[in-house]
């Protein structure tokens, strides 16, 4: 086994300093290639969606806080004694 010799070394380290630009300029192109692919919802679609995730985070709400009031009336009435 040979041992690499400090111009090598620095050889190396030139070739992948070299390599490193080209592995971004290419993720940075096949980032612009793959968002031409996607297919933007309508503003329709959007809307509907935005609405419905409202509506469930609403419902949810007042199901933990009437939980939460059921809990508490019960704990009251507990440890009324």
């Amino acid at each position: 086994m040979a041992k690499d010799t400090t111009s090598e070394k620095k050889s190396k380290k030139k070739d992948s300093a070299k390599k490193e630009p080209n592995k971004v300029a290419k993720w940075f192109k096949d980032l612009k290639i793959e968002f031409k692919k996607v297919v933007w919802p309508s503003k329709k679609t959007v809307i509907n969606n935005t609405s419905v995730v409202l509506a469930v985070v609403v419902a949810s709400a007042v199901l933990v806080g009437l939980l939460d009031e059921g809990f508490l009336t019960l704990m009251r009435l507990i440890y009324q004694q």
